[in-house]
């Protein structure tokens, strides 16, 4: 089936629920919304008929590994070329370097939208947009002057090699060396493991953000450089000049993303060392490296929201078409229904879009809170808003991608056996959807940030701001007392007040019990994102209720107000639940270890 952007319902969101419109009123953001809607609505359309043709022969085709060099599947050289001449790489760089400077939450959605039509495709411009925000904010100037420019056009690309292969997620064990010359560079040895696009014919040159020791480096992550290594040096004037000694020296076999080219890169081969330029200071690249990174996990949440997106999609056109059965109430004797009238199935699709939809949500006003913090004139609320986004950005990332993976399992379902096989699509939405609770950092780290670095900020009183702001919107809810949003307010006031019990208790335990918060830190992140994604779907009702009342006719503002109310009432419910995780299941799994022996 074909993949249609949702631009009408993140229109409505930026519209209705975040600060662009006031920053649009006080000149901080040079746009008009006649401005933001055409943008969509153009990168929807190039989305749905260049890229998403693209993801099944990205799937089926994969990329080739010969000599150190990758051919990627057939069209993807021709649809990144047009991508690119049309200016989507540039959307959110700055304008000194040849960007838009859009907002984020606009470059947000543009985001989901390639990553709806292909996940493989889109991971790759996100890796260069980490590049990119990396030496603008830590970069020397002539490294500015030297890399961005084209990697803000897309001619070149950029990576982030992070892992080795006795390194997952544990930085401090990093063993790649960097050795410093004489005139001012560095040679760097040794190997990275799981580097997307690492390797790929698409653009002309790579620009590798790799992390290194220097044999002086102090121990664990405090000894952690970070240094630009093209695949090809850059001449003086700008040209490309010798092949750097960096070479792809596999290629993985992986479960889904089959487009993306996922390489082991060996730097110094050839026993020279491969040139690298510091960026930032000595010993101190996980700072720089953490800029890449903070992006990059905002940005995997969407790709969690893109493929959720195309899943239900996908789903309840399949429910639409398929006929099974009779459903409760059908006419027509001896006539099958449509699968979609069946209620357990429309529970399913309920539950796929309520998911999706509370995903974006969370993601997008992430995106709003770095708006914030990078456009507002008063530093005391910029400080605010990068904190709100700082908290919110692993809850983004986990819920998000979760949510990805369980939309795309469900789509599997709803399809029934034909789910199972891969020619209608639904399975490769599954396997494409599984890494990204993986990559840039597994969603058990992002709880553990979540618990351990992100609710102490301002001594707990960040996160009792926002649990104020969701107990707000319960209460709006509540208060207009109209019956199509149900039980909606009471339910969700439930969801708010378990997570502000479960937060007191986090609180309670980190200075003196860490191990307790530890051990409920990930049913802790579920019952956040169960709390802010409902109080933001509320919001969402509210804002379209408000419309209806003007006199506004169009039947989607009624199915906003729905699926809140079935987030509410269906599953922000889950909250009593993982609340008790939290606060009373943590012995058990202390405690547990005898059931894991032998």
């Amino acid at each position: 089936m074909s993949y249609r952007a949702p631009v009408e319902e993140v229109s409505f969101f930026l519209k209705t629920c975040t600060a662009l419109p006031r920053l649009m009123e006080e000149g901080l953001v040079d746009l008009s919304f006649d401005l933001v809607d055409s943008v969509l609505e153009e990168a929807g359309k190039f989305a749905a008929t260049v890229i998403a043709p693209l993801d099944r022969v990205g799937d089926t085709t994969g990329n080739r590994l010969k000599d150190g060099v990758v051919t990627t599947a057939p069209g993807w050289r021709e649809a990144y070329a047009a991508w690119t001449a049309a200016g989507w790489n540039g959307v959110s760089a700055e304008e000194a370097f040849g960007g838009q400077h859009l907002p984020s939450v606009v470059t947000s959605a543009l985001n989901e939208f390639w990553n709806s039509a292909s996940p493989a495709f889109g991971i790759g411009p996100v890796l260069t947009l980490g590049a990119i925000e990396a030496l603008t904010q830590h970069g020397s100037k002539a490294l500015q002057d030297t890399y961005l420019s084209k990697l803000v056009s897309g001619a070149w690309t950029g990576t982030m090699n992070l892992t080795e292969p006795q390194a997952g997620s544990d930085l401090a064990a990093l063993r790649t060396r960097a050795e410093r010359q004489g005139d001012g560079t560095y040679r760097l040895f040794g190997t990275k493991i799981f580097i997307s696009y690492g390797e790929h014919d698409i653009a002309e040159n790579i620009v590798h953000l790799v992390l290194a020791r220097l044999p002086d480096a102090p121990a664990g992550t405090r000894g952690i450089s970070l240094f630009v290594v093209p695949k090809f040096l850059v001449n003086a004037d700008g040209t490309l000049g010798a092949r750097n000694d960096v070479v792809a020296v596999g290629l993985e076999h992986k479960l889904g993303l089959h487009g993306s080219p996922t390489c082991t890169m060996m730097f110094g081969e050839k026993g020279d060392g491969a040139v690298g330029y510091l960026v930032g200071e000595e010993n101190r690249g996980l700072a720089c490296m953490f800029t890449m990174m903070n992006n990059a996990r905002l940005a995997v949440g969407i790709q969690g929201v893109a493929v959720a997106e195309r899943a239900t999609q996908r789903a309840i056109a399949f429910a639409r078409e398929r006929r099974q059965g009779r459903a409760p109430g059908a006419n027509g004797a001896g006539e099958m229904s449509p699968i979609i009238a069946h209620p357990d199935v429309r529970r399913m699709l309920l539950t796929m879009r309520a998911e999706t939809d509370a995903a974006r949500a969370l993601c997008l006003k992430t995106a709003d809170a770095l708006d914030r913090a990078r456009r507002l004139t008063d530093p005391a609320l910029r400080d605010a808003a990068l904190a709100e986004a700082s908290l919110l950005t692993p809850v983004a990332k986990a819920f998000a991608t979760d949510a990805g993976i369980k939309v795309a399992s469900l789509g599997v379902q709803v399809h029934g056996g034909m789910g199972y096989i891969e020619e209608t699509g639904a399975a490769q939405h599954l396997r494409d959807a599984r890494i990204f609770a993986i990559y840039e950092g597994t969603n058990g780290i992002q709880a553990i940030d979540l618990v351990t670095r992100k609710l102490p900020l301002g001594d707990g009183t960040l996160v009792d701001g926002l649990i104020a702001d969701y107990r707000a919107a319960a209460a709006e809810v509540s208060a207009l007392n109209a019956l199509e949003f149900g039980l909606a307010g009471e339910r969700l006031s439930e969801a708010v007040d378990a997570l502000g019990r479960a937060t007191r208790q986090m609180l309670d335990w980190l200075p003196d019990e860490p191990v307790k918060a530890l051990a409920g830190a990930t049913p802790y992140l579920a019952l956040f994102a169960r709390a802010a994604g409902g109080a933001y779907l509320a919001r969402v009702a509210l804002a379209a209720h408000a419309a209806m009342g003007a006199g506004a006719d169009d039947p989607r503002l009624a199915g906003r107000i729905a699926v809140a109310r079935f987030f509410a009432e269906n599953l922000a419910v889950d909250a009593a639940g993982l609340e008790l995780a939290v606060t009373k299941g943590g012995g058990t799994v202390m405690e547990g270890e005898v059931a894991l022996l032998g």
